[in-house]
């Protein structure tokens, strides 16, 4: 019965192919808009650390001078070289991390290479476990070669493959500005996207090259990105010397319950009342401790008019859907005589409402198809043309599957009134009138 309903839906289809172009665009055309928008939100305001991000809390101390200040007011978003080492040395964390960027010349093996430049990273030895960074090959370097100040590094697999062809480089040397330097580990498949641990280098970005020990990076006076703020007069001083009153480190703690949670926001608390006592700080206590997705939130990582794109997407689609139930029902009331016969002949109520139901579900289905065509190209457009969003914006087949299913149902549902409406015409009204 299914097969007869479909042949019969496909020949009603044929018979007015202007009618149902204009119907499957529709549906096309809120299903594309709708999928790309939801793509995009979801990459703007997806979690970066999924299952871990509850336990892993952004640092803030206020180490500012009085002046210009009002109780309460957000502190400094990163902090001074003397209060992460402090921190770190505490280590009243499950695990901890100080980190900034940089940017570095490498030299690849060989007399003939081409030196090139390369975002880089400077953290310490927690980063990995706490970020459960996945390595392809080898390893990450330990708390020991990170006070031993180690020329070791952990590289991307976007620059393995560029200086190593993508072999396993561990142990295997590149030159780095104008030191060598051990490769140690290769980073697996990993992008965080917001890039949550320092939003200073960009929001959302590719993952940097290279990573080695901050200490290093210190010794070697290595190049440094993102942003500086001092306080007083620094000018003839080194922004990141130990006592330097400038803020530019990020720091991160792992916090496995909320109980520790309290307690490390009390130690901030006291820390910072020490700090006060010994001269360093002016202000009183003023510390912050966020969850990656409420820093997120509190940076305002998603732009304020995301969410509002994608209800106007999700609108757009609705009123697809109505009108493609005002234009079946304009073609149930022309088809009207053909139903009377139909009815005349012995089709029953229900043959004549489960035709036009199987008609709306393979509109529903053409147009889903197409829409997700039109998803496709969207997205292509969207990384192609803009440097405002995420370049590594990619198909998310699993969400555009489950919105395809949805449009199918909602097609279905909404055939539901021209085909009732199908079951109302009356035979005799109908044979009477011809």
């Amino acid at each position: 019965m299914l097969a007869y309903h479909l042949d019969l839906a496909l020949r009603s289809l044929k018979r007015s192919p202007a009618l149902t172009v204009l119907m499957v665009l529709a549906i096309a055309m809120g299903i594309g808009a709708s999928m790309t928008t939801l793509t995009i939100y979801t990459a703007l305001a997806g979690d970066p650390l999924p299952q871990r991000s509850a336990r892993v809390f952004h640092v803030q101390v206020d180490p500012r001078p009085m002046e210009d200040y009002a109780p309460g007011v957000e502190p400094e978003s990163q902090l001074t070289r003397f209060d992460a080492e402090a921190l770190l040395r505490d280590a009243r964390g499950q695990r901890q991390a100080m980190m900034t960027g940089g940017r570095l010349v490498l030299t690849p093996e060989g007399a003939d290479a081409t030196p090139f430049v390369s975002d880089s990273r400077y953290t310490s030895a927690d980063f990995f476990p706490m970020f459960e960074v996945p390595l392809r090959f080898g390893r990450s370097w330990t708390a020991a070669e990170d006070t031993g100040r180690e020329r070791v590094v952990v590289i991307s697999s976007t620059l393995n493959q560029r200086l190593f062809g993508g072999a396993n480089p561990v142990d295997r040397s590149v030159r780095i500005n104008e030191t060598q330097f051990r490769v140690i580990g290769v980073i697996g498949d990993w992008q965080p996207t917001p890039y949550f641990f320092d939003l200073n280098v960009g929001r959302y970005r590719e993952l940097e090259g290279v990573f080695l020990p901050f200490s290093t990076a210190l010794e070697l006076k290595l190049g440094r990105s993102g942003s500086t703020t001092c306080f007083g007069d620094v000018a003839t001083s080194d922004a990141t010397a130990l006592g330097a009153p400038c803020v530019w480190i990020q720091y991160w703690v792992q916090l496995d319950d909320a109980a520790k949670a309290r307690e490390y926001r009390d130690y901030l608390d006291r820390y910072a009342e020490q700090q006060r006592a010994a001269g360093r700080f002016a202000r009183p206590p003023n510390a912050r401790l966020r969850p990656v997705m409420a820093w997120l939130d509190q940076q305002r990582v998603v732009p304020a008019d995301a969410q509002l794109q994608v209800w106007l997407a999700l609108g757009f689609l609705l009123v697809c859907l109505v009108n493609t139930v005002g234009l079946l029902l304009a073609k149930c009331l022309r088809r009207a005589p053909e139903i009377g016969v139909r009815r005349a002949l012995g089709a029953s109520k229900r043959a004549i409402f489960a035709q036009f139901l199987v008609e709306a579900g393979l509109i529903g289905l053409l147009g889903g198809l197409l829409g997700l065509v039109f998803a496709g190209i969207g997205l292509w457009l969207v990384r192609s043309d803009t440097q405002s969003l995420p370049q590594m914006l990619s198909v998310d087949w699993p969400m555009l599957l489950a919105g395809f299913g949805l449009e199918l149902v909602a097609t279905l549902v909404a055939g539901l009134l021209p085909a009732w409406r199908a079951c109302q015409v009356t035979p005799a009204l109908q044979l009477k009138s011809q």
